[in-house]
């Protein structure tokens, strides 16, 4: 069989090492596997030669100045910018070497895979059998609860990052924003949601954002979401499945008040790095809507008093 015909022929169940493991006999070149964070989850084979290979295997990450290094050679935007696999060349490397994403159940990138051409040539069919792996990878944590999880706790966490102001280099930060911008297209919305708080303790008034998030993630799936301060913050694209524009909102009076919430929604936007702006601009739209007495639940950005 082919190489392509051999990885097809892998079998799932018995976790990335197996998978990787078995790869590598077929491939004949080294793999590692590690999360959006850049922190090592499995690998195979060795590259003594190749500085990157030895810096993730030795710690267990990259550094940031390697990280600085990727957007140089412009690997994190062809990473970013592919949806299986992508060929990589650096004149500063020995080495070429294949990337590529895994996805979680939700179809989110939670795992990035990398192999280094040191020891075989990426010849023939070699591409589309890396790629046949990505999906063996994709298959196996299918079910795996703790990807399920990561991937939206990985959003979560950009969301924050954006809004305390940690990402100033977009170019060191193109692979962290093209994950949580995948799917999204068009302009942009952030909401703010905040939930009755009279006479409930802070734990409890932590615990209630945690559960009404879950909420509404299950009422709109292709929205991602953050808990920061005392909102549930919401990120919208105009071509999301679950978006209407931000009027959409406006008559939903029956299931905010049910769950005794109130919203503010910014005006629309296009880049993703003005998100703390329009975050602002929300949380204004949502304490004056509140103070003007209306009986409203839901107050956009544009609205007369909102502002």
């Amino acid at each position: 069989m082919n190489r392509l015909d051999q990885v097809k022929a892998l079998e799932n169940g018995k976790g990335i090492q197996c998978l990787l493991d078995a790869a590598y006999e077929i491939l004949g070149n080294p793999l590692a596997v590690f999360d959006l964070n850049y922190s090592l989850k499995a690998y195979t084979g060795a590259s003594a030669d190749d500085p990157l290979w030895n810096e993730l295997i030795s710690t267990g990450t990259f550094s940031m100045e390697t990280q600085k290094f990727f957007a140089s050679e412009r690997f994190t935007e062809d990473v970013a910018n592919t949806d299986k696999a992508v060929l990589l060349k650096s004149s500063k490397l020995k080495h070429d070497r294949i990337a590529g994403y895994i996805y979680n159940r939700d179809n989110i990138k939670v795992l990035n895979i990398v192999i280094i051409g040191c020891d075989c040539p990426f010849d023939g069919d070699y591409m589309a059998a890396f790629e046949e792996l990505t999906d063996k990878i994709t298959m196996e944590i299918h079910n795996d609860e703790y990807y399920t999880t990561y991937g939206r706790a990985y959003q979560e966490e950009i969301i924050i990052k954006l809004l305390d102001g940690i990402i100033r280099e977009p170019v060191v930060y193109t692979g962290y924003l093209q994950i949580l911008y995948d799917g999204f297209e068009g302009y942009l919305n952030v909401a703010v949601v905040a939930i009755t708080q009279n006479g409930i303790k802070t734990q409890d008034r932590q615990n209630r954002l945690v559960s009404v998030k879950k909420l509404l993630e299950s009422q709109y799936r292709s929205f991602k979401y953050a808990i920061y301060a005392d909102y549930i913050v919401v990120l919208m694209s105009s071509k999301e499945k679950d978006f209407y524009g931000p009027s959409f909102f406006a008559p939903n009076t029956v299931f905010f008040e049910k769950n005794g919430l109130y919203m503010g929604i910014s005006g629309s936007f296009e880049n993703i790095l003005e998100t703390r702006l329009y975050y602002d601009q929300a949380v204004t739209a949502l304490k004056n809507g509140k103070k003007s007495g209306s009986d409203q639940r839901v107050f956009l950005a544009s609205a007369p008093g909102a502002q």
